[in-house]
């Protein structure tokens, strides 16, 4: 946001230099980002008068001026310019003066004539024909530098006299004397050949003996326009030049404040919670607060003398209520379309808008004073008479200033009329209601927006304009009435049109101003000060807030004050951040540390990485043909996914219910790398149906996959059973899934479960699906869900001495069928010991010659120990006795 601070002081008078002011509002809570002299390239650049003017005998364009700067002596300039008279005030640039863009001026001579200067055209003071209307330049067409483009036209002979006809009534004529009448207005006679006649022009570039086109019918001076002429054909018939100035100075002025650069800008950047602070007169209130000046606002007063009442030639319906809280519109009859006045184009230039016309900078004027963002309708372009705050229809095509063609869905809100729409509504105007130069009637419209639609709309579209990124932080209700009376009141005083009385104000919603306790003790407690409540409460009152005992009333336009806390940074940044004391902090401190599933997770990737495997880390979605690939049938459940909206492309559109894909993903990148011997782990997320309000269920899986030389199917069923270890989970069995799981090998794939909880699945992963992946390798994988590793975890290990006794060992050496696993047998050999066992190992597997067909020998090492005594053969034995039976009465098994 920039600030005039000339405009500024309209409202309140502020002693401080631009440091100075910078420093302050930023301490107050508006920062400053840089603070900058409108004039501050420009210096030495003086108001002249033109005394004397002569032809430069070296060149037949150039022309050797005597410039009145107010000195003793005139100063001599060399000008190449065509539209400078004698009594004319020029912008003078003086020996060793500057202008925008770091350009230097430095007296010199031009073809051995000395000048001491330069006179400047609007392009070198770093303005253009807005800034000044007035100085728009209509040359007349110089017979003399006349040459066509055109290989058919006709060209004028060299020797062309006063009195030879051109065509029609346009013969050439010589200017013999020309004298200035008013500001671009000259008095012009004519030599024609045959006599001589006197015409007035408005055209600059004319001097005696020029010879010109003279319209002997309309007795006229013809310009390029009238010889149906490009600027090309005349090089030197130019619509540039020198300024001519036409404002209220004398020669030796400073020409900073004739231009308006004698200003200073200061640029905020305002926070999106303070839309108030979007305007002059929001931060002319906090001014007034920081420097404790006086505050002079101004209520608009219309006299309103046109004929009629609006509400007679107006109707307005705001069926998108929800989207419009309030619509207030106003109408100007008779509008006069001009340029606006030097000190409107002034400030609007200097906050950074550029001026157009009256009508256009008006709202722009009042925009940037109050905040509030208005629009202009041409009346007769709104049929039937109604304006219509709606939604659009869904694809409802609409052409706006910008002339590009918007297609509009049910989330736009526009402003129409009966048949369409002619604008979108915060957000910029329709081309079919724009203001031109025609324009008789105007409706003002002044409105409050819902910010969040207009927030979307606006980011639908690709545009965002002054209007929408004001109405999208949320604007109050209560100041579009002020703003639209605030612009019939400047095109009254602008003379611009006259005001029709009666005023359409539509409120959708029912004011209520917000109330708030003050708590001085609460205050001060957050802050860390002992501010008195006398202070607190002149704080306040500054603002605007209305104080009444402990009951503080907030102004409309602070919706971003809601609590105490927001009252104690109002009394903070107004009794100075820099006036509160430095202390240490106090309180007690929170000690940091990770939750036990962080910790899990640490411990997980701590035994995966100490049995080499490396951490990957995948994307979260996938691509649904991932399913296909580990061969799930297309009415497996586990397919439904849920869907990106916004997806990046085909191959990321769905949330991923397995990890397995991802694995196998890098697994297969890594053999096509040629990487011998690979072994990764992740812990990553799975996202499945079933959570509240249609969310995802989101599991933790750690995901380990593996190949090479040294990787089977017990390298990897030894690496669960080492982390289910480092967990302390007992009963850790290994059971053949009972359902087949397709993207595992049916022989080589295992459930891995901690008592009756299921913990997850491991093996080979299925050839057909490796051959999905296009390689001719043997993947192996295993997916643990962590939510269950968490409560297979065993308790924290306690400190047990080492065993006082001698242990006895006892081997056994079983027969049982071949369907029969060692993990049934380990299990049985447990279950049936009394309470001796300490250690069961597996130590050989033996089929063949005194074993019968069908079946295998099974030998287990058995450690039996007592913890108070030593133990004798006969208990041992007893306890091998309890085993043998449990094996022989559950398994079949009998001792070989």
């Amino acid at each position: 946001m920039n600030l005039s601070r000339k405009w500024l002081s309209e409202f309140v008078p502020v002693e401080a230099n631009d440091k100075e002011f910078a420093e302050a509002m930023t301490l107050s809570g508006s920062k400053v980002e840089v603070t900058y002299d409108l004039g501050a390239e420009i210096s030495n650049v003086l108001v002249g008068r033109v005394l004397e003017m002569a032809r430069h005998e070296n060149s037949d364009h150039m022309w050797v001026c005597q410039i009145d700067v107010g000195q003793a002596e005139p100063v001599q300039i060399v000008t190449g310019a065509w539209n400078v008279h004698v009594g004319d005030l020029v912008p003078v640039a003086m020996h060793k003066s500057t202008l925008p863009g770091g350009k230097k001026i430095e007296k010199g001579k031009l073809r051995g004539v000395v000048s001491n200067g330069m006179l400047c055209g609007l392009s070198e003071l770093g303005l253009d024909e807005r800034d000044f209307p007035y100085a728009v330049i209509t040359p007349a067409a110089i017979l003399g530098d006349y040459k066509p483009l055109d290989k058919e036209k006709p060209s004028i002979p060299a020797d062309i006299q006063p009195g030879h006809k051109i065509y029609g009534p346009v013969v050439a004529a010589k200017v013999a004397a020309i004298a200035v009448t008013g500001y671009s207005a000259y008095e012009v006679t004519l030599d024609t050949g045959d006599g001589s006649c006197t015409t007035s022009t408005t055209c600059p570039n004319l001097h005696e003996g020029d010879l010109v086109a003279y319209n002997t019918k309309a007795n006229a001076i013809c310009t390029l326009e009238d010889l149906h002429s490009q600027q090309a054909e005349f090089p030197h018939c130019i619509p540039d030049g020198i300024f001519i100035l036409n404002e209220d100075c004398k020669p030796g002025d400073d020409l900073k404040p004739v231009i308006g650069a004698d200003d200073h800008v200061v640029e905020f950047e305002i926070t999106p919670n303070r839309p108030d602070c979007l305007s002059v007169i929001g931060l002319a209130r906090e001014a007034a607060a920081t420097f404790n000046a006086p505050l002079t606002l101004h209520d608009p007063v219309v006299k309103g003398v046109a004929d009629g009442n609006l509400v007679e030639l107006l109707d307005v319906e705001t069926p998108a209520s929800d989207l419009c809280q309030r619509y207030t519109a106003r109408m100007v009859r008779n509008v006069k379309i001009a340029p606006s006045p030097k000190w409107m184009r002034e400030r609007l230039r200097a906050m950074g808008v550029r001026p157009i016309n009256n009508i256009v900078d008006i709202t722009n004027y009042v925009m940037l004073e109050y905040g509030q963002p208005m629009h202009a309708f041409d009346y007769r372009y709104v049929k039937g008479g109604k304006i219509i705050v709606r939604r659009a229809e869904e694809g409802e095509e609409l052409t706006t200033l910008d002339g590009q063609v918007r297609k509009l869905t049910a989330n736009h809100l526009v402003i129409a009329d009966e048949t369409r729409a002619v604008g979108l509504a915060g957000i910029m105007g329709g081309e079919n209601s724009e203001i031109v130069s025609d324009t008789v009637d105007v409706v003002f419209e002044s409105a409050c927006f819902d910010g969040t639609c207009i927030r979307k709309g606006a980011l639908a579209l690709g545009m965002r304009t002054e209007a929408s990124a004001k109405f999208e932080k949320g604007l109050d209700p209560l100041n579009t009435l002020p703003a639209v009376n605030r612009a019939c009141e400047l095109v009254e005083m602008l003379g611009a049109g006259e005001v029709l009385d009666g005023t359409i104000d539509i409120l959708n919603y029912v004011p209520q101003p917000r109330v708030l306790k003050l708590e001085p003790e609460k205050i001060n407690a957050l802050l860390g000060t002992d501010i008195g409540e006398d202070e607190m409460v002149s704080i306040l009152k500054k603002l605007d807030f209305q104080v009444e005992g402990d009951q503080v009333t907030v102004p409309s336009w602070r919706g971003d004050v809601i609590g105490m806390a927001d009252l104690a940074e109002e009394v903070a940044r107004f009794h100075g951040y820099n006036n509160i004391p430095t202390t240490l902090m106090r309180g007690q401190t929170t000690l940091g540390g990770f939750s036990e599933e962080e910790k899990l997770e640490r411990q997980l990737g701590s035994v995966c990485r100490s049995m080499g495997f490396d951490e990957i880390i995948t994307y979260s979605f996938i691509s649904p043909t991932c399913y296909d690939k580990i061969r799930w049938a297309a009415d497996d459940a586990r397919r439904e996914s849920f869907k990106i909206l916004n997806p990046l492309g085909e191959d990321t559109s769905i949330m991923r219910t397995t990890v397995l894909p991802s694995m196998l993903e890098i697994l297969t990148r890594n053999y096509n790398y040629r990487n011998q011997n690979v072994r990764l782990y992740e812990v990553g997320r799975i996202y499945l149906p079933g959570g509240e309000d249609g969310l995802a269920v989101e599991n933790k899986i750690l995901s380990m996959g593996a190949y090479g030389e040294d990787m089977d199917f017990y390298t990897l069923k030894g690496c669960v059973e080492a982390i289910l270890k480092d967990l302390r989970a007992s009963d850790v069995r290994f059971v053949v899934p009972s359902e087949t799981n397709p993207s595992y090998h049916p022989g080589r794939v295992a459930d891995v479960y901690v008592g009756e909880r299921r913990i997850g699945v491991m093996g080979q992963v299925h050839p057909l699906v490796a051959q999905n992946y296009g390689v001719d390798a043997q993947f192996y994988c295993a997916e643990l869900e962590l939510k269950e590793l968490m409560a297979a975890k065993g308790a924290d290990p306690e400190y047990v001495p080492l065993p006082k006794f001698p242990a006895v060992t006892r081997d056994i050496a079983v027969v049982c069928d071949e369907a029969v696993t060692v993990g049934a047998l380990e299990d049985c050999i447990r279950k049936g010991a009394k309470g001796l066992l300490k250690d069961c190992k597996l130590f050989d597997i033996y089929r063949g010659k005194g074993v019968d067909e069908g079946k295998k020998s099974v030998a287990f090492s058995l450690v039996l120990r007592a913890d108070d005594r030593s133990l004798t053969s006969e208990e041992a034995d007893e306890d091998v006795k309890s085993i043998l039976a449990a094996l022989e009465k559950d398994l079949g098994a009998i001792l070989r």
